[in-house]
């Protein structure tokens, strides 16, 4: 074998290995985001129920809080704004704006149904209401499962952005369209981390 030809067989060899290596790294990185993007699915499937129940339990509320007008409306608002920023999170998992303005309407919907739970305290037919506190239990359940789901997404998240800041990884993402760092979906505990607490 002449020089040249190993030189060329030992560059052919160096070529594939490093081929192979990217398309390793691309396959992960596609992996790790497909993973937190169907982990924001399941986030959304749990808010859109919550949504879905917003207005049943306003229209069950209405009946019982006819001076309670504002707050009525601050609900429906509130969850008008909340479903608005999901749909804009939806369309761009991870991004940074969509996720704060998610986690923004979020938090203002949680204070508004606060302040429903809270004021319907003073009305103890609606508190007995059979209506009433199947759709408390159902928005109690639900909460739980938003927390689980935003949890199972961030946990995704943590995962892809740690993957692509290391170590080769990080000379690779933005080649591949993997620049920005994806990012998590954090509530305002004190609103809405919590399902709200009421006894009915």
């Amino acid at each position: 074998m002449t020089p040249w030809l190993i030189a060329l067989l030992v560059l052919g060899a160096v070529g594939v290995f490093l081929l192979m290596f990217g398309v390793g790294i691309y396959n992960q990185l596609v992996k790790l985001k497909n993973r937190f993007q169907n982990a924001f699915s399941q986030i959304e499937v749990q808010l859109q129920r919550r949504y879905d129940l917003i207005p049943n339990l306003v229209e069950v509320a209405k009946g019982y809080m006819s001076h309670e007008r504002e707050t009525l409306e601050a609900v429906i608002t509130a969850r008008n704004q909340a479903a608005g920023a999901l749909a804009a999170a939806k369309a761009n998992p991870g991004d940074a704006k969509a996720m704060q303005n998610l986690a923004g309407a979020e938090s203002g919907l949680g204070a508004v149904l606060g302040r429903l739970f809270a004021v319907s305290e003073a009305y103890p037919d609606l508190k007995a209401n059979q209506n009433m506190m199947q759709l408390t239990e159902e928005m109690t359940s639900t909460e739980n499962k938003v927390a689980f789901a935003r949890q199972a997404y961030n946990d995704a998240v943590t995962h892809y952005n740690t993957y692509k800041q290391t170590f080769p990884p990080i000379f690779f993402a933005g080649l591949f369209g993997h620049g920005a760092d994806a990012e998590l979906l954090d509530f305002d505990d004190a609103k809405i981390n919590e399902a709200p607490k009421v006894s009915f």
